[in-house]
């Protein structure tokens, strides 16, 4: 597990990059209240989706599928809004979970690896997004407004919903991965897989389930963007999979599973978000932006193989 002495250098990286871009960013206007607020409701998505693929990362797996799963979770879920909130919202967390569960099933059942798997997946549930209304976008019903609700509208007049459905999967992550039998033994797998098998650890079981999370959360993601966008877009969600695993890395979580956590993951979200954010509103040309964002996982993945080598880190 993560130990608190691992997050202190993530927490540091926090306030360097904050400062960083407090003088960076034109006329101060990084750290306003309001742009950190929308800092705020721009990492939660990515958050949502990283809290599930940790649980993934930690058993030694991976989940390429979540770019798509937001796609269409979000179409599903416009599809049947006219049907009522209830039934929309309902129609797509059930998708989520039929996706998650094939993933869970052929990772547990078969001999091949998650990475062909999830990315086989991911080009199927892609490919079913765009077969809804000939690949154009899906708008939502006028009517939806407790839908539209829930992308945009802000708690007490301030506090982005989003952000709220972040902090409360944040919670319930937490209480799971580092406060039950099934955290534990998330844990033991990804340590030491038949190590695991031969303590009566339920193997197939516990791969099933972490698939089925991490597809659950991708699916709140996908609800939460349609809304944001009141529509269904089939290509939406396109390297969301790959910001989920930067903040899953960065947060200090090995690729090689039994070393991780979610107060890792969280902060590791908020550097990818800042890193965002405050390059844009730097003005660095995107192209730098990915090199910069790909320097940092590769830097994060260096630290994990030194720590994984017993070298100080």
């Amino acid at each position: 597990m993560t130990s608190t002495r691992r997050l202190i250098p993530l927490l540091c990286a926090i306030v360097a990059l904050l400062t960083l871009f407090a003088f960076w960013v034109p006329d101060g206007r990084f750290l306003t209240t309001g742009n950190l607020l929308d800092l705020a409701q721009q990492i939660s998505v990515n958050a949502i989706i990283a809290f599930g693929m940790t649980l993934v990362i930690l058993i030694g797996g991976i989940d390429l599928s979540v770019g798509a799963v937001v796609a269409l979770v979000g179409i599903v879920t416009v599809t049947f809004l006219p049907h009522g909130l209830a039934a929309g919202l309902s129609m797509g967390l059930l998708t989520a979970a039929g996706i998650g569960a094939a993933n869970g099933a052929l990772a547990a059942r078969t001999r091949m690896p998650p990475f062909i798997i999830t990315l086989a997946m991911m080009l199927v549930v892609r490919g079913a997004a765009f077969r809804f209304n000939e690949g154009r976008p899906l708008a939502a019903p006028a009517s939806a407004q407790t839908f539209f609700a829930l992308g945009t509208e802000r708690l007490g007049g301030w506090l982005p919903m989003p952000v709220v459905f972040m902090a409360a999967i944040f919670a319930l992550t937490a209480v799971l991965l580092h406060r039950t039998r099934f955290g534990q033994h998330l844990y033991a797998i990804g340590g030491n897989r038949e190590a695991a098998r031969f303590t009566g650890i339920a193997l197939a079981r516990n791969e099933t389930a972490v698939y089925l999370l991490s597809a659950g959360c991708a699916g709140l993601a996908g609800i939460i963007q349609a809304s944001q966008l009141f529509s269904g877009e089939p290509s939406a969600g396109q390297g969301f999979e790959l910001n989920a695993i930067a903040a899953v890395v960065v947060g200090g979580t090995s690729f090689t599973g039994g070393i991780g956590s979610i107060y890792g993951t969280v902060l590791g979200a908020v550097i990818i978000g800042i890193l965002d954010k405050g390059l844009n509103q730097a003005g660095v040309h995107f192209s730098l932006q990915s090199i910069v964002k790909g320097l940092v996982i590769l830097g994060a993945v260096y630290v994990d193989a030194r720590r994984r080598r017993g070298t100080a880190v």
